[in-house]
């Protein structure tokens, strides 16, 4: 199998943390600050522009022009294409750095399967697995001190039809070295291949942890979007991370890769036939498990920005329960991909249909357009104020 040509290793840029492990993140003193980016395929370009305006502002505050998303975040998180996004923020690539890759390989990831394979998968594994061993490490695994900063990942295990949130917190039940299988001992490229095994797109991922598991997307859980999970996983006791909480203590920004409605005014009954249904409910289930994780972390967090959730709630700012303090500042960076939604952001000339779909990579300049036209509409200094760069 050839491999795709001109992909660079990761190159660090902050002269700060350059020998800092995510070990080291544990014993920090201040504020937490978390990040976790959706799933979405190629969309996920969207998210690197929103994720290039917050490392910008970060230097600006900073004054260090080489910062990176690492030296700011303690703990990243992602699903799906968000779980490539986290993985190279962890490793401390640099946003341009990001973008570069998706730019140079997006369609080396979207590579349509031959013929015969179609009835199983879209698209080629073979080129996407290639590129994530060059880019990450054959031999990097989740337990690496190669990653600047804790990293939590979703997956899909098919065998045992459940979600595996994955992290390198060494504190983890199934993170301790002395045990069959330890999870810090799997390939990372791995684990990121499997989170991104969207099924029907990619073939599903085989990993052996003491036996063969079956793995496919993250997305297809309860976790498309990981940000309650992320807090849950930096807090609660079952984790044993148990960092302290409040809206003074702990950060969370949550990038989205655009929300895309399937509405149809003119649906009848009679068209709800297992075809239509196959080929609809899961995505209306991602997208009604994405819309809860926020509003979760909306009511439980100070939210300081965020789009409409839907007529009933609205935003959801300056909202919460009665009497309940806030356990996190909270920001959740998205975008609308309908027309009404490209208006708002000055892209009329957008079509929607270019933008909405996870394999579109023949219209990704568009889709950095909508993501640098989200980050510059905001994206702004004043939500990591509070939190400033150490």
């Amino acid at each position: 199998m050839n491999r795709p040509i001109g992909l660079a290793p990761i190159q660090r840029e902050s002269p700060l943390s350059i020998t800092m492990s995510y070990r080291d993140k544990l014993e920090k003193s201040g504020p937490r600050k978390l990040l976790a980016c959706d799933g979405g395929g190629i969309r996920g370009i969207i998210s690197i522009e929103i994720l290039a305006r917050i490392e910008s502002e970060l230097r600006k505050s900073s004054g260090n022009p080489k910062l990176v998303l690492a030296d700011y975040f303690d703990y990243v998180a992602g699903t799906s294409t968000g779980a490539i996004i986290a993985t190279l923020i962890a490793l401390g690539c640099s946003a341009d750095g990001v973008r570069d890759f998706y730019l140079r390989s997006g369609a080396e990831m979207f590579h349509k399967a031959r013929l015969w394979e179609r009835f199983r998968t879209q698209f080629e594994s073979d080129k996407l697995s290639d590129m994530l061993r060059d880019l990450i490490g054959e031999e990097t695994t989740l337990g690496s001190e190669k990653l600047h900063t804790l990293l939590m990942m979703v997956l899909r295990n098919a065998t045992t039809d459940s979600p595996w949130p994955l992290t390198n917190n060494p504190a983890a039940k199934y993170n301790d070295l002395t045990r069959p299988g330890c999870n810090l001992k799997l390939p990372l490229w791995q684990l990121v291949r499997a989170s991104t095994a969207a099924p029907t797109y990619f073939p599903p991922e085989v990993i052996h942890i003491g036996r063969d598991f079956i793995f496919v997307d993250g997305g297809v859980t309860m976790y498309n979007n990981p940000g309650f999970q992320l807090f849950l996983m930096a807090t609660s006791e079952p984790y044993r991370l148990l960092w302290p909480t409040g809206e003074e203590k702990m950060l969370l920004i949550s990038v989205g890769t655009g929300a895309s409605a399937n509405a149809n005014s003119n649906l009848s009954p009679e068209e709800m036939n297992l075809i239509y249904n196959a080929s609809t409910i899961p995505s209306a289930l991602m997208a009604a498990a994405l819309h809860e994780q926020d509003f979760l972390c909306r009511i439980f967090g100070k939210c300081l920005i965020g789009d409409l959730l839907d007529r009933e709630v609205g935003a959801v700012i300056g909202q919460g329960i009665p009497n309940v303090p806030k356990l996190f500042t909270y920001a959740r960076y998205n975008a609308e991909l309908s027309s009404e939604g490209l208006n708002a952001l000055g892209l009329e000339h957008i079509n929607p249909v270019h933008v909405q779909q996870m394999d579109s990579v023949d219209h990704i300049g568009e889709m950095q357009e909508v993501g640098r036209a989200v980050a510059e509409q905001k994206v702004k200094a004043a939500h990591f104020a509070a939190f400033p760069p150490a």
